[in-house]
Parts: structure tokens; C-alpha cells; sequence
């Protein structure tokens, strides 16, 4: 059975691009339920239960063989090297596009939990909630529950999924040996669950000149307005490199004061770690005049399509806003954050949004439209994990990671990966040691850290609200 890939869906194939969760626990952890967890939460998401294919022109999920489809793995091992290994083992080309590992040190009572998800069928928002079900389900087994996870499952009701397969699964395509599906198909494709609709599917009607319009803008902006990207400090040749993650942490008491000197400024606090962020590379780069630096900002689409789409959805829903900043040497990081702010505001507030979602397609043609210095997603304040009584977890990570980079380029953005778990701000810096090395990440790091330390400090402590 297949179901045909959107343009949008296509674009992350080539990027082996994934997103990488991780738990870490303490206390006694049933192995056996996690497991069980797990099988439930992939019978309720097809997709994490398929593989990428050719589809004609395009591609496609095809779902696996039961004997092929994700299994929890377990092994003993430190909190440390399990994180490390996992952001280091690609999901495999024509395999799964999930995995799911449970870490534990020899006594048993620390514990790491990695959930990794391509990015073809999700985002950080579908990938956060997709770790938030498989705890709700595990605690529900452990707790002795009635219909462990009902609750999560049920929150899709009919947000964007289908109980059909797409045409091209019910028509006879092509399966990975050409050979034609057997004659079952339609009936096994009714059977089913359903696949979550393509997002490109639920976006608003448009006029296509509008799109076409808005196309030409942002080719001409990009070619008018080219920004820098930071220059490699590792030697091209210097070896093979591995995929690391420097981190930046504040506690919930830093954390609120931070947000309240936003609200002060009259900025978010994404557009103050954008400016930060910003004013950090900049200073990365020769002399002190103003130099033309890109902000790449996700934005989540989930709100603004027809139907809304919850975040249980395992659908890549999200677009992207960049903009060409001047940033000198002395740039104030308060004025670059009301500049950063009012773009963004101004291009969520419109239709921007949606053109962006379409012309996406055109982004392999055109790599100038998401060329950025910096990219700084954001997720927001989430919850984390529930769990039973006897475990706790002690911290959850978000990053992304790839499987194709480029120290021959000489040069590229940086990326920060901005989530607050619990009310706690978090900040991951991945890279790769055969672009940048742990010396330089580590250094900007700090220095972003300092930056918004000092705005979160100058908040009065009496004028923090709770969390």
C-alpha cells in the first residue's frame, strides 16, 4: 500500500533530515510495556511504520511487513554514549522511518529513551507529541489502565486524516520490484487506519497569479539582498566528522524573567534569541560595518489550515520565514529584536505563510530562498512526559539531525533548536566536527548564553509572574 508523498513531504527526502528525542529517566522501567507502548503508537501512525519509495515522478510511503516494522530496541549503556550513538545512526535508506531505543546504565535505575523520527512524517510539534503517547500509553499499562492511550488517539478525530488510501495505492502502482500490487490492494487500503492528509492538501485556495507574484518577490529579495553565512574553522580534509550538540540551559526562575524582559521590550522571546543570535555570528565576521545577515524562523501551520490539524498529526506542518537583517558590529540587540519581531508578525499575520507552503517546490531550484546565517526554530513552552508514580524523568532533549553535510562548502548557517520543556528554556546547537569544531560552537554558545542572561538578570524579581 502506498501514499503518495506532497511537494512539501518530497522536499525533506533528500535532506535525510530527522528529528531526535530523547528522555532521560530515573527509576524502574518495564521494558516489556515500553515495548508494547511503542507497537500501539506505530498501529496508530501508519507512518512510522513505512518506508520511502519512487512513485512516478515522486515518491511515496509504502508500509513494511510486520516482520520489517519498528521494534523498541534495548541495551545497557551511560546517558552520554546512547545520546551520542543515536544522533550518529542514520535511520537506514529504504528502512523505517522511526526508532525507538531504551538505554540503561547496569544498576537500573538511570535510564535514556531515544525517539527518532524523519522528518518526511513529522515535525517538532508531531514528534514532541508523538514521545508525550507512548509515555501516556506505557503508564496507562503499568497503571493497569482500560484502552491504554485512547485519549491521545482520539484527539486526532478528523484532523486531517483520511480513512482511505491515496489513489496511486488503490490503482495498482508499482511496489519497490515494479511489480504490480495484487488485486487485494484496495480492499487492505480501506482496512487501513487512516494516513494523515498531505498538508498541501488543507492549505486554502489561491490564486495562482498571487503565487506566481509572490515567487518573483522572494527570488528578487534573495538576489538583492544575499546574506553571509559563517565561515568553517575546521581545515577541509581534516577527517571524518560526527554529529554533536553543544547546550544551552536556563532553570524556570531565569526562564520567566527572560520572558518578562521580552514583554518589556515589546518582543517575543524568539525574536530576542534571533537577535541574540544574530549579533553572535555577526561577530564571527571581519571589521565592524553593517553586514547583511539571513534569520530563517519555522513557522508552525497547524492553526491555519482547513481543518485544523493537531499536533498528534504526524504531518511536516510547518513553513518557513527568513529575513535579511543589517547587523554591525554594534548592533543593540533590543532594536534588532522589534526589527526581527515586526517581520515575523507582520508575514504570520498575512498570507505569507501559505504562499511560502507553495512555492516550496521550487526551493531545490532556487536554495537562495531558505539560505539564512542563523536558523532558530522554536517549539514554545511544552510538556513533557507523564509518567507513573516510581519514575521520573529527569530531562527531555529535542534536536535535529541530517545525514548529508558539507565541509567542502567552506561555510554555512548555524542552527539552534529552541524549546521549553516544562518552563525551562532550552537551547540545542548541533553541528558537525567536520565543519565546526566543539572550541567554536562552545564559544558561541557561551556568548548567546551571556546575552540572554543579561536580559533575563535585569528583570525584577518581584515583577516575574509564575510559570
Amino acid at each position: 500500500m502506498l501514499r503518495a508523498l506532497c511537494p512539501v513531504e518530497t522536499l525533506y527526502v533528500g535532506q535525510r533530515s530527522r528529528a531526535v528525542l530523547s528522555t532521560a529517566l530515573r527509576g524502574r522501567v518495564d521494558a516489556g510495556a515500553l515495548s508494547a507502548a511503542f507497537d500501539a503508537v506505530t498501529r496508530a501512525h501508519p507512518s512510522l511504520r513505512t518506508r520511502i519509495v519512487p512513485d512516478g515522478d515522486g515518491f511515496a510511503l509504502r508500509l513494511l511487513d510486520e516482520a520489517e516494522r519498528p521494534r523498541l530496541a534495548t541495551r545497557t549503556g551511560t546517558e552520554e554514549d546512547a545520546w551520542a550513538t543515536e544522533l550518529n545512526t542514520p535511520l537506514p535508506v529504504g528502512g523505517p522511518l522511526s526508532r525507538a531505543v531504551l538505554v540503561s546504565a547496569p544498576e537500573g535505575e538511570e535510564h535514556l529513551f531515544v525517539l527518532s523520527v524523519d522528518h518526511t512524517i513529522t515535525d517538532g510539534h508531531s514528534s514532541i507529541a508523538l514521545n508525550n503517547e507512548i509515555w501516556d500509553r506505557y503508564r496507562a499499562l503499568v497503571e493497569g489502565e482500560a484502552g491504554p492511550g485512547a485519549g491521545a488517539a482520539d484527539a486526532r478525530g478528523d484532523s486531517g486524516y483520511s480513512r482511505h488510501a491515496t489513489a496511486s495505492s488503490a490503482s495498482g502502482a508499482p511496489d519497490a520490484s515494479g511489480a504490480l500490487k495484487a488485486s487485494g490492494a484496495l480492499e487492505a487500503a480501506v482496512e487501513e487506519p487512516g494516513w494523515p492528509v498531505p498538508v498541501s492538501r488543507l492549505l486554502p485556495d489561491a490564486d495562482e497569479t498571487a503565487t506566481a507574484a509572490y515567487l518573483a518577490r522572494r527570488v528578487e529579495e534573495t538576489r538583492a539582498h544575499p546574506v553571509e553565512l559563517l565561515p568553517y574553522d575546521v581545515p577541509p580534509g581534516s577527517g571524518d566528522g560526527r554529529i554533536e550538540v553543544c547546550r544551552l540551559t536556563f532553570d524556570e526562575e531565569r526562564t520567566t524573567r527572560l520572558r518578562h524582559s521580552a514583554r518589556q521590550a515589546g518582543v517575543s522571546v524568539h525574536a530576542l534569541i534571533c537577535a541574540v543570535l544574530l549579533i553572535t555570528a555577526r561577530r564571527r565576521l571581519a571589521g565592524d560595518e553593517p553586514r547583511t545577515l539571513g534569520c530563517l524562523s519555522p513557522v508552525d501551520l497547524r492553526s491555519r489550515l482547513s481543518p485544523p490539524l493537531s499536533a498528534a498529526v504526524m504531518v511536516p506542518a510547518v513553513t518557513t520565514h527568513r529575513q535579511a537583517v543589517e547587523v554591525g558590529g554594534q548592533a543593540d540587540p533590543v532594536a534588532l529584536a522589534r526589527t526581527v519581531h515586526a517581520r515575523l508578525s507582520d508575514f504570520v499575520a498575512g498570507d505569507g505563510p501559505h504562499h511560502e507552503m507553495r512555492i516550496t517546490p521550487e526551493i531545490p531550484r532556487n536554495p537562495a530562498l531558505q539560505l539564512a546565517t542563523v536558523i532558530a526554530t522554536n517549539m514554545g513552552v511544552v510538556a513533557g512526559p507523564r509518567l507513573p508514580d516510581g519514575l521520573q524523568a529527569t530531562d527531555v532533549r529535542l534536536a535535529p539531525a541530517r545525514e548529508q553535510y558539507f565541509p567542502q562548502a567552506g561555510r554555512s548557517p548555524v542552527m539552534a533548536c529552541v524549546v521549553s520543556f516544562e518552563g525551562r528554556l532550552a537551547i540545542e546547537f548541533p553541528y558537525f566536527t567536520a565543519c565546526f569544531s566543539p572550541s567554536f560552537v562552545g564559544a558561541l554558545r557561551d556568548e548567546v548564553q551571556d546575552g540572554l542572561a543579561a536580559f533575563a538578570d535585569a528583570a525584577e524579581p518581584a515583577a516575574a509572574p509564575a510559570s
